[in-house]
């Protein structure tokens, strides 16, 4: 997929699930389970991320449809990521790399790898969402 099949996700918000021990900055209380809670990360300013994704289409077997499927190209965590204890972060690309981004074969895999080296600097106000408030 990587130099191929390339795409971008236009978001607001992003949603991880993380450890509720972990987003409280604390160890778990002796025969405590973890237990997964969600937290909501928004960029600050808010803006329109365009999150890099590679993408690609599963050929139907047997009864079962084909489908596509997409993921997000993610780093190291970002502060902001690391303090609600999540281990990995979505990369924003710029707006004026997403043509180039978009037709990887106009390009050296060099370039692609310098639009993901150079992201949009953004900062993250993050939450946990509230169990009734929870898909």
């Amino acid at each position: 997929m990587w130099g191929k099949t390339h795409g971008v996700m236009l978001a607001r918000r992003i949603f991880e699930s993380v450890a509720l021990h972990v987003l409280e900055h604390r160890p778990l209380a002796p025969g405590e389970r973890p237990v997964s809670v969600e937290v909501e990360f928004r960029p600050e300013p808010e803006q329109d991320l365009l999150l890099a994704c590679l993408w690609r289409y599963v050929q139907p077997e047997g009864d079962e449809p084909g489908f596509y499927t997409v993921a997000a190209i993610t780093v190291e965590p970002l502060p902001d990521f690391i303090a609600a204890g999540h281990d990995r972060s979505v990369i924003a690309i710029r707006p004026e790399n997403v043509d180039a981004w978009l037709d990887p074969m106009s390009g050296a895999l060099t370039d692609m790898v310098a639009i993901l080296d150079d992201p949009v600097d953004v900062s993250f106000e993050y939450r946990m969402v509230e169990r009734d408030q929870q898909c």
